[in-house]
């Protein structure tokens, strides 16, 4: 219990805020503190053991702690939360609090460690005991216990998730705390860059922070030394502040090891310093990532920036090898996907760029605003090799002249970096492709009350669209008129639907022995499984008033809309990325062995635990078409 009655009037200062201690008197609430124990861990210290039975709460005063249950099986451990200053910890000794009976041969499996220096308030049973009959107390311990356990269920699943996604016997994932380097060097911001620059020198490193005391100001490179101090002429007297990138892209500790490896490839940084608390409390680098030097992924990002016409066709092998890095490095299929369609958007606007560059050479000027969109792979943000153009322009004003100039310079300047040009010519270089607002509703109006078989299968095109560049304000435009067309066409929506009653998705549940034996041996996971997903969710989009953006986000605005509920859009997205997965696996693994392109998929080839996993995926991605049937009684 606590010894110096001055620490206790200390410690009141520290805690008096917190709901356990709050709504009593100053004299209560330091007999209360007096009849805790004040303790200090230092870094990696165990705070709770898994052997030991808990004997009240513990309350972090400082510092951060984890709580995580150790693998037998590669002495690696798997955190199941973090718990910071402010929170509680040893909610499971609630249940001998309350009486509950333990069973003999119940054994504890967590354990609880400090991550830094830590000092925390022990509370006893004694002295829960005395909050418990407060109402207010009562039910903020309990509420806390929901909610963790919450926390608790969800970092569960999505490292079980993870730990499927990157290797059977792979059974956690890392966060940054993992992978970062600790040690920190740092300098003033007010000495100069000349004492700077010798000091990375010294200290052999590549950046160096710039800090007053724990604030952190900004971040030097050996790159801005180069193009700020010597390309620019500064003076090496002058403070390093006046060079220093300010502000830097930062990143928590607990961050995950995705999440850090993301901010690096898609911000196109190179050294990202470590928070915790408002702090810095290390660096990690794109080669702690990747376990490797590998400058071909910086470049890549440089490339694109930096593309003209003399380069543009050795982008598209750059992005693959980031593209190969990644799934490598088996991070999850969503935020591949999610980094590669975002280093291709950023191909795409520069190929814009250069487009306009090239008309104004010409005495080529538009006066007007343009938005430009993306269908088919690129639109739903799957793309991960280039395929064949999917685009189209909308524009303002009378210049039709320029915007199909437009057209044809960036259908032109896609294909040399790479992009066929579309078969179907669905691209702005082509007049049914581009147009005026009033123009591209006079089209979908055609399509809406003449629905052909041609005009069904263009609109499936068309509404898989994402805006790439442009005026946002004629986007919104756009989508306005899309909008209150669409609340006039449900007849339409019904014909696209009875066209997807034909393309229904199998369930596959055969058992094992009968599906991977005779009857059934593979599966065109593009033609049977993907295309009629991504046809499920455009039509409930477009039902619920929401037709653009990647097939996540329209999950997203369905779970808003309430159409879907949230665990089935968890279900839903689960069984879109394990389907994904397998999809992308397979196509690249194509092109890296220079083989014919299939989206034929083997079962042979399966892991059994792919197979289970198939088989529950393809009865969700049902269900969402199931949902869209039931909506027209088809």
């Amino acid at each position: 219990m606590m010894e110096n009655q001055n620490k206790a009037k200390e410690l009141l200062e520290a805690v008096q805020f917190h709901p356990f201690f709050q709504g009593v008197e100053v004299g209560t609430a330091l007999s209360l503190i007096e009849d805790c124990s004040y303790k200090i861990y230092e870094k990696e210290r165990i705070l709770l053991r898994k052997d030991r039975h808990r004997e009240g709460l513990i309350l972090i005063l400082e510092g951060t702690v984890e709580v995580y249950i150790e693998n037998e099986l590669n002495a690696e451990h798997e955190v199941l939360e973090i718990v910071q200053k402010g929170e509680l910890i040893g909610f499971s000794s609630l249940a001998d609090f309350l009486g509950v009976p333990r069973p003999m041969k119940e054994e504890v499996t967590v354990e609880v460690r400090a991550l830094s220096d830590v000092k925390a308030l022990h509370i006893p049973f004694t002295v829960i005991a005395r909050r418990w009959e407060d109402s207010y107390v009562r039910d903020y311990l309990l509420t806390q216990v929901a909610v963790r356990l919450r926390d608790v269920y969800a970092s569960l699943a999505e490292q079980i998730k993870t730990a499927q996604a990157r290797d059977e016997h792979h059974s956690y994932m890392a966060r940054v705390q993992d992978v970062m380097t600790e040690r920190v060097i740092a300098v003033p911001s007010k000495i100069t860059i000349a004492a700077a620059a010798k000091k990375m020198d010294v200290e052999k490193t590549s950046s160096i922070l710039v800090m007053d005391g724990k604030k952190l100001r900004g971040i030097i490179t050996e790159r801005d030394i180069v193009a700020r101090v010597v390309a620019e002429g500064v003076a090496l007297t002058e403070e390093v502040a006046e060079i220093m990138t300010k502000e830097p892209i930062t990143i928590a500790k607990t961050a995950y090891y995705d999440d850090a490896l993301s901010l690096i490839l898609l911000k196109g940084v190179k050294h990202l310093p470590v928070i915790e608390d408002d702090e810095v409390v290390g660096i990690v680098t794109l080669s702690d990532l990747l376990r490797k030097e590998n400058e071909s992924v910086m470049k890549t990002i440089k490339q694109i920036t930096e593309a003209d016409e003399s380069n543009i066709s050795h982008i598209k092998n750059a992005i693959y090898a980031v593209l190969d890095i990644l799934l490598r490095e088996k991070i999850p299929i969503q935020r591949t996907l999610d980094i590669v369609t975002k280093l291709y958007d950023r191909l795409v606007i520069r190929l814009i760029e250069l487009a306009i560059k090239t008309l104004e050479k010409k005495g080529y000027k538009a006066k007007g605003n343009f938005a430009f969109y993306q269908m088919g792979s690129s639109g739903r943000g799957e793309q991960f090799i280039l395929t064949d153009q999917d685009h189209f322009l909308v524009y303002e004003g009378d210049e039709d002249e320029y915007y199909q100039l437009l057209g044809m310079e960036i259908t032109l300047y896609m294909e040399k970096a790479g992009y066929a040009r579309c078969q179907g010519l669905m691209m702005c270089s082509e007049a049914q492709w581009r147009g005026r607002i009033a123009d591209w509703e006079e089209r979908l109006r055609t399509w809406s009350l003449q629905s052909t078989r041609d005009n069904l299968l263009l609109a499936q095109n068309f509404f898989s669209y994402r805006f790439i560049e442009g005026n946002r304000e004629l986007h919104r435009q756009f989508e306005k008129m899309m909008i209150n067309l669409l609340e006039k066409a449900k007849i339409f929506l019904y014909r696209l639907a009875q066209v997807e009653r034909e393309h229904p998705i199998s369930t596959l549940e055969q058992p094992f022995r009968v599906l991977f034996r005779i009857e059934r041996k593979q599966l065109d996971i593009k033609r049977s499984v993907l295309f009629p997903y991504h046809h499920s969710l455009q039509i409930l989009v477009l039902l619920h008033g929401s037709p653009s953006g990647t097939s996540f986000e329209k999950m997203v605005k369905l779970t808003e809309r309430g159409v879907i509920s949230q665990s089935f859009s968890r279900d839903l997205k689960e069984a879109a990325n394990h389907v994904l997965s397998l999809y992308v696996k397979q196509r690249w693994e194509q092109v890296k062995n220079g083989e014919e392109l299939t989206s034929v998929l083997q079962f042979a080839k399966l892991s059994s635990r792919e197979k289970k996993e198939l088989i529950l995926s393809l009865k969700t991605l049902k269900e969402l078409q199931t949902l869209v049937f039931n909506h027209f009684s088809l």
